[in-house]
């Protein structure tokens, strides 16, 4: 055996998770020790960083449209309307618990309190684009589907699928033997590019160490230690909130239901790490499915149809995020917000992530659409305190974006549960 090929074997041998810890851990530490800005070993390692990006991006589409096809016609027509129904409902309860404890631990921590920009004179003008809360609505609903699924528009492929889904689960019910054959087909089909995708998730995933250090070493070269600077407190701030929405939302959920919020948590450890480092809840969501399925025991009917709607719709930990800096750059720039104010930024995040895609940096658009939803237009100091934000959010985006996959996994997990389709031979320890 060649030296290659024993570092091959001995790369695989390790187990993925550690792999990928490992990767994440040396990322951080060679991107703060090397000088700031290496744009050597910079422009070196952001290919690798952003081919692991490519390849999950490339399995979006594909594993969103067979498996919410396959995941929404595998439940029975009578059954269908009351998991989405109870999947609706268990996002928008978390997202409004989200955005309240991001308000409160903005109340709190008082982020943006004694940095005063009020009277600072250079602008960084930055309008928003954001389409109306009628129009998000609207683009809900697909002109062609498959134009939609050329551009990778998310929330309009899952739109097309659910309806497709559900015509097909119709089908399959029909007393009509041919309706019920031809259907049959059309649902083995998708059943076996479902399967194949998955074999290619497993292959991806075999590069996300390597994908992960070039990432990591990337951000924190570019940032360094000092980036937190006077954003100490305001990431500080989000950080705790997410926290909180593990220990008061999350772990309660948990508990409800009768299984270890620590196993919970454990079980959940390789999507949060993944969207931690890809800043990318539609890009995590292959990651998400294999683990819901091999441990967690959530039946493909239940996660091929959740999961998906989630990774668009879910937002827990952007509207945290979106609390905090809210309040941030009021308190920067010595905004006084009524409580008015505070129930329209409540409204508007969980409204706007509705329309929200699932990838790196979306957060900062939801930012501006809050923003000028209270009447605070980003220019001036406002777009000041915004650029602030704008330099950490991809250390702010890489906590959000893990909570808002980790509020995914637990949707799946609670409506599997209280459809008494969980496999609790999957949970070691119960409550």
């Amino acid at each position: 055996m060649t030296k290659k090929t024993k570092i091959l074997s001995f790369y695989f041998k390790v187990n993925l998770l550690n792999r990928i810890l490992i990767a994440l851990v040396l990322g951080i530490a060679l991107g703060i020790g090397l000088p700031q800005n290496s744009v050597d070993v910079i422009g070196f390692l952001t290919p690798f960083g952003d081919l692991f990006i490519r390849l999950l991006k490339m399995i979006i589409v594909p594993i969103i449209t067979c498996s919410l096809i396959v995941g929404t016609s595998s439940i029975a027509p009578a059954k269908l309307g009351k998991v989405g129904i109870k999947a609706i409902f268990f996002y928008f309860l978390t997202t409004l618990c989200a955005i309240i404890i991001g308000l409160a631990c903005a109340f709190v921590f008082a982020p943006g309190v004694g940095l005063d920009l009020s009277d600072t004179s250079v602008a960084i003008s930055k309008t928003s684009n954001a389409p109306s809360i009628s129009q998000i609505f609207l683009n809900m609903v697909p002109t062609n589907p498959f134009e939609s699924m050329a551009k990778a528009d998310i929330l309009p492929i899952i739109t097309f699928c659910m309806f497709f889904g559900i015509g097909l689960a119709f089908c399959k019910d029909s007393d009509d033997e041919r309706i019920k054959s031809v259907a049959n087909t059309v649902y083995n089909f998708f059943d076996g590019m479902s399967e194949i995708m998955f074999k290619v998730i497993k292959w991806v995933m075999e590069y996300a160490p390597i994908g992960v250090f070039a990432l990591m070493f990337v951000v924190f070269n570019k940032n360094g230690a000092s980036a937190v600077g006077p954003l100490l407190n305001v990431t500080l701030s989000v950080y705790i909130g997410l926290i909180l929405q593990i220990l008061l939302v999350y772990c309660v959920v948990c508990l409800i239901i009768g299984i270890s919020p620590l196993e919970f948590l454990k079980k959940a450890r390789p999507p949060m790490l993944t969207a931690f480092v890809t800043r990318s809840s539609n890009g995590t969501l292959p990651v998400s499915m294999e683990t819901v399925d091999q441990d967690m025991g959530v039946p493909r009917s239940i996660y091929g149809f959740v999961l998906p709607v989630g990774a668009t719709v879910n937002m827990n930990g952007t509207t945290i995020y979106l609390g905090v800096c809210a309040i941030f750059i009021s308190n920067a720039c010595g905004i006084d917000l009524g409580m008015g104010s505070y129930i329209t930024i409540i409204i508007t995040s969980i409204l706007a992530a509705i329309g929200t895609a699932g990838v790196p940096g979306a957060g900062a658009l939801m930012l501006l659409l809050v923003l000028e939803s209270v009447g605070i237009k980003v220019e001036g100091s406002v777009g000041i305190a915004y650029g602030m934000i704008l330099a950490m959010d991809a250390i702010l985006d890489m906590g959000r974006t893990s909570m808002n996959v980790t509020g995914d996994i637990m949707a799946s997990v609670w409506v599997a549960k209280t459809e008494n389709e969980l496999d609790m031979t999957k949970w070691e320890k119960k409550i």
